[in-house]
Parts: C-alpha cells; structure tokens; sequence
C-alpha cells in the first residue's frame, strides 16, 4: 500500500451486523466545513454534538452524535470525526455514502492507523498492537496487546537501541584515534556492557517468543490408531462432548477442531481420524486427511493403548510422522490397565500415561504441552510480538553475540554492532521499507 493517499478518508468502524450503535470515522485536513454541512452545526473540539445528519437535499439521515477531534491531537494526528449513528448497516452505509459526496474516499485497510504512523502519533508496534488487540483471543493476548499499545515494548527496544549506540560511539573513537594512548574500549568497561546488552536481548526474545504463543497458539494432533482415546481426549480437553465415541473403530471420519487455553496460551487440537488401512471410501479420506493435519502440526499426541503399550501397527504410524514435529506418545485407558498416572522417557520420546474418561493424568497433558510450547511461567511482561520482531531480535542477538567475540578486531566489532542497531529499528519503523508498511498495514481491518 506504501504511502497513504493525501484527503479525506472515511470508513465504518464498528463491526457489520446491528447493533444499538455504530460509528462512521472521517480523517483528513480541515473538517470542520465538512463536519458543518453534515451535521448543520458546528462541533466543539472533543465535545459530544448532538446533531441530525442530513442527506444533500435536507432530509435526515439519523440523529446522533458527532464528535470532533482537531489535528494534531487526534488518533491519525490529522482532523478526525467520529460520527455516532443508530447502529443498523442500511443507516451506516447512508451515512457513509453522505460522506463520501463531501469529497471523502472510502478508507483502505490499516489507513486510519497507516496515517497515525506517519504522523508519529504511533510507532509501527504500536499500531500493530492496535490490530492485535482487535484480534485477541484470549485475555492474556488483550492484556499483553495494552501493554504494546502504551509503549512498553517500544521504550524497551528503544533503550536497547541506545546502549547499542552509544557502545557504536566508543567503538567509532577507537578506530578513529588508534594511535591515542588511552584505551576507549578498556576505560570504558565496553565488553561488560556488550555482555550486558547480549544478556538483555536474549531475556527480551524469551519473553517475544512467548508472547507469540499468546498470538498463534500451538496447533496439536491426536493421531494414533482407531479405538485408541482420540475422540474422549479431545471431549476431556474441550469440557464437553464435542466428539462422537464409540466402540465402533472408524466413528471418526473429518477432523473435529477444539481451541482450549492453559495458561492463557491458545492450544488448537484437532482430533484426527483412526489411522489404518481400509477400504472404506469415506474412512480413507478422513485418513488422508488426519495425515494432512499431522503434517501442518507443532506436536502430535500419538496415542496407544496402554493396557498393550506400542504395537508395531504404532511403530509403523510413529516412522511415517514427519521429522520436525514434536511427538507425545499417550498411553490412553491407564485406568483400565490398572496403572497410575506418569510421564517417562522411553526411546528418545516423552509417554504420559493418563485416563482420558477419568481425567487422571491430565494435568501431566497441560504441563507438557506447555513444555513444547516453550511456556517459562511468564506473565504479564510477554511481549506479544509478531514474526517479523522474533526475526528482528533474533538478529540484533546473534549479531551482538557476534560483536563480543570480535573486541580483538574492530572493525569487525564495529560492522557487528551496526547491524544489530539497525535490525532493532526496524521493529519500531525507524528503518522499515515502504512495501512492508504496505503489507502491515493492509491485513487491519477497514475503519482502523
């Protein structure tokens, strides 16, 4: 989308459907007129007007509200109005259609928030949480979305930024006064603080990559063969009867979707059909399908039976699981085997042996899961970062790892400590091309 089109922007910017209220938001330079026209007042700044909208030729189009914010003490940092309507679509769609026979255009995804960017009301974290509030899934993901809002994250990255700079500033006066008798780098304790930075950076990519387990969750599998406890793990994970079960192999045939949370983590379990051999039409799709989901899996709950253990028919499933998912085997029905509850460690591979329908052992289930995920207890100091901050960190820590190794030579040093500057800009926007401002920005909702 790159830089955002000059004018007046307008856009509906409460969900579709009826509702007791909905709001048509304008930005743009010098509204007032604009406002006037539409609402045959004129709006005191951040006062609520009650006005009747009207249609070109007089008529009403609703009465409502209109709110005035003028620049630069707005969201997009340009004249903003809010216009508060009875929340019905035939309404809003009247009142949007009116503003854009002012002279409006109609917004483009992420505009609204695009414009606050630009005019340094936000930075890109900032405006990426405001997408990522919208879109939370569960309290913890809204709770640590604030957090980015207000700035937590950025001030973070940004004090970072600094040390990483001020370290550049010494490392600089060395090589550009290598014949002075003083050493810069020694006087100044700069491994230590190198040291010190490389530390903070790796605790500070810890708690991102937690945080994006608060965005994405962890999508789990249960595979394993027919009868073996797939569909009542799933009942017992969900809280209710989601699943069909029987003693009849093959009731499964689609994969059944549940999204559960354990610790404020989302985890997607996708209950998969038996995996066997058969000659049933509609059973082989909904094999073909299980492996299908098996293969898009961040871990597979291979279910057994533990009153047998792995048969070759689960050795044969267990070869076939791709390389690089995690594998779980639970050894189901322990109630029936008359054996207790553990998680041991046999052939390289974790087991839990639990009872989906008494529920014992389910809390080994939780704890593992949280294990793979990669959950450290963390709470609310997880930055709910996105892939291109995981990647961004990831690069300003092994390049700063890199710079302490190379304190011998520094010009290497030096090149080190550049780039890892610029990879933490860019998760702010100091150094972000306009493509990818374009490609942020686009996936926002209309209206933001």
């Amino acid at each position: 989308m790159g830089q955002p089109r000059t004018g007046i922007i307008a856009a509906i910017a409460t969900a579709s459907g009826r509702g007791g209220i909905g709001v048509v938001r304008v930005s743009g330079p010098d509204l007032l007129p604009f406002a006037e026209v539409l609402g045959g007042r004129r709006p005191e700044p951040r006062h609520a007007t009650l006005c009747t909208f009207r249609e070109a030729d007089g008529s009403a189009i609703d009465q409502g509200i209109l709110l005035y914010f003028p620049a630069p003490h707005s969201f997009t940092g340009e004249d903003v109005l809010e216009l508060q309507a009875h929340g019905g679509p035939v309404v809003l769609q009247m009142l949007l259609a009116r503003c854009l026979e002012l002279g409006a255009r109609l917004a483009e995804p992420g505009e609204f928030s695009q414009r606050a960017f630009l005019n340094d009301k936000l930075d890109l974290v900032q405006a990426e949480a405001v997408a990522d509030l919208i879109e939370a899934g569960t309290a913890a993901a809204a709770r640590s979305a604030v957090r980015s809002l207000s700035g937590e994250f950025s001030r973070e990255v940004r004090a970072l930024v600094a040390r990483l700079t001020e370290l550049r500033m010494l490392v600089e006066a060395t090589l550009d006064f290598p014949e002075e008798e003083i050493d810069v780098l020694r006087d100044t304790d700069a491994a230590q603080r190198l040291t010190g930075i490389c530390g903070d950076l790796s605790s500070l990519l810890a708690r991102a990559r937690a945080g994006s387990l608060l965005r994405s969750g962890l999508h789990v599998v249960l595979a394993g063969l027919p009868n073996v406890g797939k569909s009542s793990l799933l009942n017992r994970l969900a809280g209710e009867e989601r699943a069909i079960v029987t003693e009849v192999a093959g009731t499964t045939r689609d994969a059944l979707r549940e999204t559960i949370q354990v610790e404020g983590i989302p985890l997607h379990i996708i209950d998969t059909a038996g995996l066997r051999d058969t000659d049933d039409v509609v059973e082989k799709i909904g094999v073909e399908r299980a492996w299908q989901e098996i293969g898009r899996a961040d871990v597979v709950l291979q279910l057994v039976d533990a009153r047998c253990g792995e048969t070759p028919a689960d050795h044969a499933i267990a070869v076939r699981l791709p390389a690089g998912v995690e594998r779980i085997v639970v050894e189901n029905k322990c109630d029936l085997a008359a054996t207790a509850a553990a998680r041991f460690t046999q052939g390289g591979h974790v087991h839990l042996r639990l009872s989906a329908k008494s529920g014992e052992g389910m809390v080994l289930l939780h704890d593992e899961l949280l294990r793979v995920a990669g959950w450290s207890g963390h709470g609310e100091d997880v930055v709910l970062a996105r892939e291109r901050h995981l990647e961004a960190l990831g690069v300003a820590a092994e390049k700063s790892a890199l710079a302490a190794r190379r304190l011998d030579r520094i010009e290497l040093c030096a090149e080190e400590l550049r780039l890892a500057q610029e990879a933490l800009s860019r998760i702010t926007g100091e150094f972000t091309a306009d493509d990818l401002l374009g490609e942020i920005f686009s996936r926002f909702c209309i209206g933001k």
